[in-house]
């Protein structure tokens, strides 16, 4: 079961392309990773002839004046975005040394192969390849736990999805709420398909954000989300090709932060004064003699009121008292108690 390294949340920083092309940057983000509170640094495992071929025309060119890459071709995409296959178990060993997991997502047989090599603890299948039911087959003969974004899926394309993954031996699915857009909108995200998502497919669920900022990350705690993810650099304005949708060091150790307090906070179903509460019960309001009041007088709206503390009779019992006699002589800033009611 995939659990964090402070509880039941896991945070993970996918580093994607944002080393630049460089392995002390890198390994400079797992570092800088760790000590933001990431359970895992996530990187992913292709190169541009196992994602697409050599073409610059047509659907192999970007030419969306909306998308973030506009003006490349795929393949140039992918050789730019892409992680060095020898970079790779240096960059576990670092992981490793920081104290935090490293894993990675396959794109084809080939990167699972390469990776089982490394002894990846678990797999990530992206959101557009969540539909490739081979590679989720391979990725579930490893026996690892499996991780897999939602974006554009259908409930039919995800039912195949967890089929095939638990058919062929994964003892562990997570499936993450996404939205494939980048950035994504925050009215986009949709969080209440969370619980949904999670007693449909019987499965443990989290968000893989590609909206700007913390809020959705810490909404879908409330939701049932225990798994977050979210693009890491260093700074961005040191540019790479995810940088703009991306979190700083300082704004991911704010989200952990934030999603833990959120999830503590849900707590359970409780009513009633809870122990930390009980110091407080004190100052509820209560009645009170507010005027020296004799022995036969009746209390009165004037002698008798409804103050803090509350150490008197409950309020509820004002309009039961008024009227009535006093037992005996009652001093001024005195708690009401039934004894001194005839």
């Amino acid at each position: 079961m995939i659990k964090g390294r402070n509880g039941d949340l896991f945070f993970i920083a996918e580093m994607s392309g944002n080393h630049n092309h460089s392995l002390d940057r890198a390994k400079a983000i797992v570092e800088a990773a760790a000590e933001a509170g990431a359970d895992a640094i996530k990187l992913q495992t292709y190169t541009a002839d196992t994602m697409t071929i050599d073409k610059s025309d047509g659907e192999f060119f970007i030419s969306d004046p909306k998308n973030p890459w506009h003006g490349e071709s795929l393949y140039q995409l992918y050789q730019k975005a892409y992680t060095p296959w020898e970079w790779q178990a240096e960059i576990f060993a670092h992981a490793k040394k920081c104290g935090i997991l490293c894993f990675s997502t396959p794109f084809d047989a080939t990167a699972v192969d390469f990776l089982e090599t490394l002894d990846a603890p678990l797999y990530k299948i992206a959101s557009f390849e969540n539909i490739d039911l081979p590679l989720i087959r391979r990725v579930a003969q490893t026996k690892k736990p499996l991780i897999a974004s939602t974006g554009m899926a259908s409930v039919a394309e995800l039912d195949e999805l967890v089929r095939t993954a638990r058919e062929n031996g994964c003892p562990d699915v997570t499936l993450l709420k996404c939205t494939s857009s980048y950035p994504a909108s925050p009215a986009g995200t949709n969080l209440r398909t969370l619980p949904h998502l999670r007693e449909l497919f019987h499965c443990r669920v989290g968000l893989s954000d590609h909206t700007l900022g913390i809020g959705a990350a810490v909404a879908s705690i409330a939701l049932g989300a225990t798994v977050i993810e979210k693009h890491f650099t260093l700074a961005r304005k040191d540019g790479g090709v995810d940088s703009a949708f991306s979190m700083e060091p300082e704004e991911f150790a704010q989200l952990v932060r934030e999603c833990r307090t959120a999830y503590e906070a849900l707590g359970e179903i409780s009513y009633g004064s809870q122990e930390q509460e009980k110091a407080s019960l004190v100052f509820r309001r209560s009645l009170y003699v507010v005027k020296d009041i004799k022995k036969g007088e009746r209390f009165t709206e004037k002698n008798m009121k409804s103050i803090r503390p509350g150490l008197g009779l409950p309020p509820k019992y004002y309009d039961v008292v008024l009227g009535k006699r006093a037992s005996r002589d009652v001093k001024r800033g005195t708690a009401l108690a039934w004894e001194m009611v005839e």
